[in-house]
C-alpha cells in the first residue's frame, strides 16, 4: 500500500506563497528590462512585458494582475478561452494577447477575449479575423503581423520581400491595414532555432525599419522571451513575452 500523502498547508498559505514567488519573479524580470533599456539608451517605459501564462492557472493570472501586470499572453484557444472567462468572473480585466499560431476556425472564439493578436501571417487569416471581429466586438482587434526571419514555413510568419499574395509581408500588412475590424499595430517575431539572438533581432530591426516606411503608425515590435529579451530590447523591441523567467518552470508548480 502506498504511504499516505503528506498533509497540505492551508489554501490561503499556499496562495500567499505563490504570490510571493510571482512577486519575486516579476521584480527580477523588471530589473532585467530596466537594465537592458538603460544599456540601449531607452526608457524602460518604452517596453511592455507580456506575461505568457499558457499552462499556468487562472489563479496565477489573478495574482499577477494584483501585482500590477496588465498584459497576459496565451497561445492555445482551447486553454485561453476558459481561463479568460474565469479571470473575468473574478473581476480582473487584463489585456489578453493571443500569441500562438491561429487557425481560421478559432477566430470567432479568440476575438471574444483577446484585444491583441500577435500571430497573423496570411491574407486568408486576416480576412477570417476581420469577419469575426466585426461580428463579435465593438472595437477593432490590434494585430501584429508575425514575421518569418528565416523563411521556415513550419514556424509560421509572413515573408519579408515576398510577392506571395497570401503570405508576403507586404500583402498581409496591407490586408490588415485595410480591414475595418482590425488595427495594424506592428510586427512580431521569434528568433529562429539555431540563430544567435543578436543576429535574429538585428535582421528583424531591418525588416521593421522598411515596414514602418510603409506603415509609420504601426510601431509595435514584439520580440524576445525569457532567454533573449536583452538582445530584443537592444534592437528595438517594444514588447517582450516572458513566461518561465516570471512564473517558473511548469514542473515546479504546486
Amino acid at each position: 500500500m502506498s504511504p499516505p500523502a503528506p498533509p497540505r498547508g492551508p489554501p490561503g498559505r499556499a496562495r500567499a506563497d505563490r504570490r510571493a514567488e510571482l512577486a519575486a519573479g516579476l521584480a527580477r524580470v523588471r530589473s532585467r528590462i530596466a537594465a537592458a533599456c538603460a544599456a540601449a539608451g531607452r526608457a524602460d517605459s518604452e517596453v511592455t512585458m507580456v506575461a505568457v501564462t499558457k499552462t499556468y492557472p487562472a489563479s496565477d493570472v489573478l495574482a499577477l494582475a494584483g501585482l500590477g501586470v496588465v498584459d497576459m499572453g496565451e497561445n492555445r484557444d482551447q486553454e485561453a478561452a476558459g481561463k479568460a472567462a474565469e479571470v473575468a468572473a473574478a473581476g480582473a480585466t487584463p489585456r489578453w494577447h493571443f500569441i500562438g499560431q491561429l487557425q481560421r476556425n478559432k477566430c470567432r472564439s479568440v476575438v471574444r477575449y483577446a484585444d491583441v493578436v500577435q500571430s497573423v501571417d496570411s491574407v486568408r487569416l486576416t480576412r477570417a479575423l476581420d469577419v469575426a471581429a466585426l461580428a463579435g466586438r465593438d472595437r477593432p482587434v490590434d494585430v501584429l503581423v508575425q514575421v518569418s526571419i528565416d523563411a521556415d514555413p513550419s514556424r509560421g510568419g509572413a515573408l519579408p520581400g515576398s510577392a506571395d499574395p497570401d503570405a508576403g509581408l507586404g500583402p498581409v500588412a496591407d490586408a490588415v491595414a485595410g480591414a475595418a475590424g482590425l488595427r495594424l499595430a506592428g510586427l512580431m517575431a521569434v528568433a529562429p532555432l539555431g540563430w544567435e539572438p543578436q543576429r535574429a533581432f538585428a535582421r528583424l530591426a531591418e525588416v521593421a525599419e522598411a515596414f514602418r516606411a510603409a506603415h509609420p503608425e504601426a510601431v509595435a515590435l514584439s520580440a524576445g522571451m525569457s532567454g533573449d529579451l536583452e538582445a530584443a530590447i537592444r534592437h528595438g523591441a517594444t514588447h517582450v513575452r516572458v513566461g518561465s523567467a516570471l512564473l517558473g518552470m511548469r514542473s515546479t508548480l504546486r
